[in-house]
């Protein structure tokens, strides 16, 4: 009996110490710091010109500063975990309309199978033009044009990303996209969801076909968000949706990168304007280890209505190291119609009048940890 309880005690020691041994984990704290000045013309309807520090999207990357962690369960199994916050540099403030972890905030589980994830979370349209989209998320680039591309993540959503042998599928869905009131802005719609009365309402799902071969690769993707009660931009009840379609791709030639796509928009909450296309091509060249040039041409254009803009922008990065770089971007955009376009989506407020071209510059410094 003795010798029985002792082997039985022995085998649950070592069955523990062996857990112990698989639930390894570890906690990275990273981050970007971004901040520019930036010199827009002709702002306004006196045509005003405007020198500021933006805090929105600095000038290249949006600032951030996050915690990332996985736990090792056995068996291939991981805990993961993700909590990001938004900074605005300028003033030391938090973005996302004011959100502690606003960029992100979600728990899950890993596996050779992908990872499922509960929480704040990018939707798939984010992650479809990540390689294809050029200049990204840069003060000057497709956030001028539609603000939601920047800024596609979404409250309440339960994700699924997976990556096989260069192919990868993804979806989410949410049931309330997007708790703040922050204005007609990204950083908080107003439509909260999760709504016994209405199950429809501030709905958002979205899906992801993407294959990445070593020099070039191709993405197709959705996204669509549902109105509710007292939504901003116009999505003011369940009935309304805004649907995003997007074809994308990239290639490397080299030190030469070439990046193009178009995103498909059919909005319920502008009947005037509900179709529209957004296209892009880009290239990156890099001239040195350390000096990279980029540029991207995009042109926004609302079926059956003279609305439309173009929008150009160079930029040049001089990276004096791997953490830290300064750069200068240049921009232009042409508004037709009744589109009142900002060059730059850095910060709100330097929208010209109706119709009107504009002018942007930015010199500014990166520092990533």
């Amino acid at each position: 009996m003795r010798k029985h309880l002792i082997a039985l005690a022995a085998g649950s020691i070592a069955a523990l110490v062996g857990s112990a041994a698989h639930a390894q984990s570890n906690v990275t704290i990273y981050g970007i710091v971004d901040s520019s000045v930036e010199y827009i013309n002709k702002v306004g309807a006196a045509g005003d010109s405007l020198t500021r520090m933006p805090g929105l999207t600095g000038g290249q990357m949006p600032s951030r500063m996050g915690f990332r962690g996985t736990e090792d369960l056995g068996g291939g199994l991981k805990a993961i975990f993700t909590l990001e916050s938004g900074l605005g540099v300028d003033t030391g403030t938090l973005n996302q309309g004011g959100r502690f972890f606003g960029r992100q905030s979600f728990v899950g589980l890993s596996g050779s199978w992908g990872a499922v994830t509960l929480g704040r979370q990018y939707s798939m349209l984010f992650w479809s033009q990540l390689d294809a989209d050029i200049l990204g998320p840069a003060s000057y680039g497709s956030g001028s044009l539609d603000s939601y591309l920047p800024n596609a993540r979404v409250d309440n959503a339960i994700a699924y990303k997976g990556t096989f042998n260069g192919f990868t599928a993804g979806a989410t869905y949410s049931f309330g996209r997007d708790t703040v009131n922050a204005g007609p802005s990204p950083s908080g719609s107003n439509c909260a969801g999760e709504n016994a009365s209405d199950k429809s309402a501030c709905r958002q799902w979205s899906v992801m076909a993407k294959y990445d071969a070593a020099q070039w690769g191709v993405a197709l993707a959705m996204d669509e968000i549902t109105g509710g009660a007292g939504a901003f931009a116009g999505l003011t009840n369940s009935d309304l949706k805004d649907r995003r379609s997007t074809a994308a791709g990239w290639a490397k030639f080299g030190d030469f990168k070439l990046g193009a796509g178009l995103i498909a928009r059919s909005n319920d909450a502008t009947p005037a304007t509900k179709k529209s296309n957004l296209w892009y091509v880009g290239a990156q060249y890099r001239i040195t280890p350390a000096f990279v040039l980029d540029g991207e041409v995009f042109k926004l254009d609302y079926k059956n209505s003279a609305n439309e803009a173009m929008l150009y922008a160079i930029r040049g990065t001089y990276n004096l190291s791997k953490r830290t770089a300064v750069y200068a971007t240049a921009g232009h955009i042409s508004n037709k119609g009744t589109l009142a376009l900002s060059v730059s989506n850095a910060a709100t407020g330097s929208n010209p009048a109706a119709g009107t071209a504009q002018t942007g510059v930015s010199v500014g410094m990166r520092h990533s940890f």
